[in-house]
């Protein structure tokens, strides 16, 4: 696992975010990350990535709660920024932020789609694909460090589990050369 190169693809889709002032939305955004200035007239706020506050305690409770331990390589990811919303290719990772990651986390393991179609299976999400799928860590395939493979399942065709990448940092190298090769 190579941190530097997994917070490195964070911090450049973060930063391409900020850039095309795309970091803007019409919720509550927490004090630690929104823009002094509040919001604006249409009651937008801008907000910035902070450095993340979350824990090992943290992290080991949700994988008590999911079932599973989580991927070194997704636990940088974790700890690396809080954001509002990350998008590499057509992967969303949404809802980072400072106070509401793990509620997110747990919320999109039990309640986002059916847990009988996902961590019941075995299948972890942790990202949305563009608007018809999720991103999933499987864990039925025994692996060192738990580095499980990441299969994309969509959510139309409920059978579909598809392999996508060999692990967390490989699906970040994928999205990142996939993000390239359609900038004009």
């Amino acid at each position: 696992m190579n941190a530097a190169l997994i917070t490195g693809i964070i911090d450049k889709y973060l930063q391409k975010w900020i850039d095309m002032g795309l970091n803007r939305s019409p919720r509550d955004i927490e004090p630690e990350m929104a823009d002094a200035e509040g919001p604006d007239e249409e009651g937008w706020t801008t907000w910035y990535p902070i450095t993340s506050t979350a824990t090992d305690d943290e992290i080991e409770n949700i994988e008590r709660t999911i079932g599973h331990a989580l991927p070194p390589s997704y636990k940088v990811f974790l700890k690396h920024k809080h954001f509002y919303e990350l998008h590499i290719a057509e992967a969303e990772f949404d809802d980072q932020e400072i106070r509401g990651w793990k509620a997110s986390l747990v919320n999109m393991a039990f309640n986002e789609w059916a847990p009988e179609l996902l961590i019941k299976k075995g299948y972890i999400p942790f990202a949305n694909w563009s608007d018809w799928g999720m991103l999933c860590f499987d864990t039925n395939h025994p692996v060192e460090d738990n580095e499980y493979p990441v299969i994309l399942w969509d959510h139309d065709d409920w059978a579909n589990y598809q392999p996508f990448s060999e692990g967390f940092q490989q699906l970040l190298e994928k999205l990142d050369g996939q993000s390239e090769e359609n900038v004009v």
